[in-house]
């Protein structure tokens, strides 16, 4: 199984905690097809003597030390207690060790004060809770923080912001190691959204226009039945009944995001669902996506996926795939 190393400290809130176990921890194995001994396995481990108190809720009962992260293959960082900024020389150099074998890296809100502390974000973008950039850029100034971001991935070392943002990167962590359909059928028995974009805002700033409508709402769904199509944003806003001005304000307030940065990253999505299910050769994929070539499809899947259609198909697909032609 792929092991999931989550090292507390006396403080840790259980919130944060919750959100790695309801997505990484719980066995979905019946609902995704993903076999039991194929998902994650979850050690909580304490990252510093004892007793270890989990906010007000309690305290941590693991039979885990540090050991815990010697053979990881994910170590996910939960926030310290606030206002926390020293952490255990042990637990600093124990994540240093877990990087430099190979561990991939991940932080929730302001567990990135953990992972800056031993050094791991020096030189990379890094995200945590909208409250606390200033501080994080203050104490770190190696680190190049993000400052509205959801999360950042930048590959071996995830950061995350604020609180529901780890269910995001939790997410983010599923699809990126079983695939966009998995990550959806998680997300579901989560109640949540499937994916948001990491670079989607944190926040909707204090002074925001006026709220979109329920039209807005449905005019994404609009666009996402017409992804085959080219759409146009002044079609787009017709459709919303607004003025493509509008309708620019209205999807940065909402969505953090511009019109075209959406369509192109839901395309990638519906391209995603496409290779992992159907034979269809990439070409025919791209062309059901919006994209008229697969090198059209190619450069903007790489940009939102990290990798290339075929490569992950090769990795998600369903059955090898057969050049023939067909409709999804």
């Amino acid at each position: 199984m792929h092991v999931v190393a989550v090292p507390v400290t006396d403080g840790t809130p259980m919130f944060e905690l919750s959100t790695v176990h309801e997505i990484l921890a719980s066995d979905r194995s019946a609902s995704t097809g993903v076999p039991r001994e194929d998902w994650y396995d979850v050690r909580l481990v304490a990252g510093e003597p004892g007793p270890l108190r989990l906010h007000a809720w309690g305290v941590a009962d693991t039979g885990w030390g540090l050991e815990g992260l010697d053979d990881a293959d994910t170590v996910v960082v939960p926030p310290p207690r606030d206002g926390r900024e020293e952490f255990p020389a042990e637990l600093l150099d124990a994540l240093r060790a877990a990087h430099a074998r190979g561990a991939r890296l991940a932080s929730v809100c302001t567990g990135a004060f953990v992972l800056a502390a031993a050094g791991l974000l020096d030189g990379r973008p890094a995200i945590t809770h909208w409250s606390s950039v200033d501080e994080l850029a203050r104490r770190h100034p190696r680190v190049d923080v993000r400052r509205t971001v959801l999360y950042v991935d930048d590959g071996d070392v995830l950061t995350s912001a604020g609180s529901a943002a780890g269910l995001d990167l939790c997410l983010h962590l599923v699809r990126r190691d079983h695939g966009s359909r998995v990550a959806g059928i998680v997300a579901r028995h989560s109640v949540v959204p499937p994916h948001r974009e990491g670079g989607q805002a944190q926040f909707v700033p204090a002074a925001a226009p006026e709220l979109p409508p329920s039209g807005f709402s449905a005019s994404l769904d609009w666009a996402r039945r017409r992804l085959d199509r080219p759409i146009g944003v002044d079609e787009w806003a017709r459709a919303a009944g607004t003025s493509p001005r509008t309708f620019a304000r209205w999807f940065h307030t909402s969505l953090g995001s511009t019109p075209g940065r959406w369509l192109a990253a839901e395309r990638v999505r519906r391209a995603q669902e496409l290779l992992e299910s159907t034979e269809l050769p990439v070409e025919t994929v791209a062309q059901h996506c919006g994209f008229a070539t697969a090198a059209g499809l190619r450069r903007p899947f790489l940009r939102e996926v990290g990798a290339t259609p075929q490569e992950y198909r090769r990795t998600f697909g369903m059955a090898p795939p057969r050049e023939r032609s067909g409709s999804p």
